[in-house]
């Protein structure tokens, strides 16, 4: 997945490399609007169905325009100055295409969309443990950080390896935190939508509503042509540039159209935009009918995925952060594998005696459920605020190379308090369980409480920061 990330970074660049003539045009006199393109294919090749079109390459006025079909999953590619076909293939067909689906779903039908965002939210937590774990061994020593934070040449292998996998680990920390963030927001999308809109005070079923818009057909009624559409979205929109149409596929669907306005990230900032077929009406426009907090995810989700908020130096940062599960897991085997092996020869297994410290905690962990409940709890509040300042840190830094912080870091804080609050949702399920169901039977666990003590403690953090990035969110996204 993290190979197939990093080669998704640059998938225009490399897709339009390998099919030039798919992408690129000689320049003529006049070049088509890609409004004026759609009615001109659909009179000149009446038997090419499409749903969709847009630019390939918007910074290229030599770009053909891209249509597609998703019914039968094909694409052709139209010439911006004389609408001449100039090539056509099926949209799996590709190798970005084939890149794209390992990545989304390891070529795995229905379920391997899952695993895959399980395995983001996975790469997240062994991100933060494995910061959690190295951080206390070191705050202590503060002058020998200089040798930790490098690798040392003139040590043997295994040491070597070691301070590769620290160091690899330490420095892209910040990366990797942001792409299994965005990477798990993406697979799950709807979860993220529906806390986005609730976090504004509107339920989350207005959601389908929102994305259910139909025109409003009469009989014999006449459906407006791509010019005319384009035209009521530059009054409604004067300073976007448009991006893409979806053409209605039947009599009840709208046109929907995909702006771009200036922002803070350098992709822009994205504006959705649903028109009746039949009358013009806007029945949907992103920037009004969606929360203000539902800029981050139309305008920020995928640019942070895929590091194009930056520019080149953030997209290089993702392409490096992509190659980082595979380095680390290379290394982390070859740190883990000798001490298997020395676990695995002994014949018997002697405990060490437990320390103070422990003999303490066995006897929190046997006494009263209350003080167990209490003593989890602070430690939670601890983490959480830890967790909390890590994601400002590593969306701040993430940005910092290309000057965008602020966006970033209130992006990291945001999403990762979703998490949050859907874990504490999840262990607040689990608690119910066990005093229903268990208890009774005096088959209650105590991990249990243990695991709602600390998410509670989480969400208690979270949650009023979460609000308050969502009421500031207009000003920011």
């Amino acid at each position: 997945m993290g190979l197939t990330g990093s080669i998704l970074v640059f998938q225009d660049e490399i897709d339009a490399a390998l099919n030039k003539n798919l992408f690129e045009s000689l320049q003529g006199q006049k070049r088509y609007s890609i409004d004026e393109i759609i009615p001109l294919a659909q009179q000149k090749y009446p038997e090419r169905k499409f749903e969709y079109v847009f630019q390939t390459d918007e910074e290229n006025p030599n770009a053909t325009y891209r249509f597609y079909n998703f019914t039968t999953e094909e694409e052709f590619f139209v010439n911006p100055y004389t609408a001449e076909l100039c090539g056509k293939r099926l949209i799996n067909s590709s190798f970005i295409r084939i890149v794209m689906d390992i990545h989304r779903s390891l070529l795995i039908p229905a379920v391997g969309r899952y695993i895959v965002g399980m395995a983001t939210l996975c790469m997240l937590i062994l991100t933060i443990s494995g910061l959690r774990l190295w951080v206390p061994q070191q705050y202590k020593k503060w002058k020998q950080w200089r040798s930790v934070l490098t690798v040392n040449f003139k040590a043997g292998f295994k040491r070597q390896n070691y301070d590769w996998h620290n160091v690899l680990g330490f420095y892209s920390a910040p990366v990797v935190i942001l792409l299994s963030i965005t990477g798990f927001a993406i697979t799950f999308s709807a979860v993220f939508i529906a806390f986005l809109f609730m976090l504004t005070g509107q339920s989350p079923q207005s959601v389908a509503g929102i994305f259910g818009q139909k025109s409003a057909y009469t009989q014999g009624a006449k459906a407006l042509s791509a010019p005319e559409v384009a035209k009521i979205a530059s009054i409604e929109m004067p300073q976007a540039q448009l991006l893409g149409i979806a053409v209605p596929s039947d009599s009840s669907m709208v046109y929907r159209l995909d702006l771009k306005s200036e922002g803070p990230s350098r992709s822009g900032n994205r504006i959705m935009l649903m028109v009746d077929q039949y009358t013009g009406k806007i029945v949907l426009n992103s920037e009004k009918d969606f929360p203000n907090i539902g800029n981050s995810y139309l305008s920020w989700l995928t640019p942070i995925h895929y590091g194009t908020f930056g520019g080149m130096p953030t997209r290089i940062l993702a392409l490096l952060g992509g190659l980082m599960p595979l380095l680390l897991y290379i290394t982390g085997f070859i740190i883990w594998l000798p001490r298997y092996k020395k676990q695995a020869g002994k014949t018997a297994y002697v405990a060490p005696k437990p320390a103070r410290s422990e003999q303490q905690l066995n006897a929190i962990r046997e006494g009263k459920l209350s003080r167990y409940f209490g003593f989890y709890f602070k430690k939670g509040i601890r983490y959480a605020l830890l967790l909390l300042l890590a994601a400002f840190i590593a969306g701040a830094l993430y940005g910092m190379v290309s000057g965008i912080i602020i966006q970033p870091a209130l992006f990291s804080a945001l999403y990762t308090g979703i998490c949050v609050t859907v874990n504490f949702i999840i262990a607040l399920l689990a608690l119910l369980v066990n005093l229903i169901f268990l208890a009774p039977f005096k088959l209650s666990k105590r991990n249990v409480f243990k695991y709602f003590s600390l998410s509670l403690a989480f969400v208690l953090v979270f949650l009023p920061v979460i609000i308050a990035i969502a009421q500031l969110s207009k000003n920011v996204f």
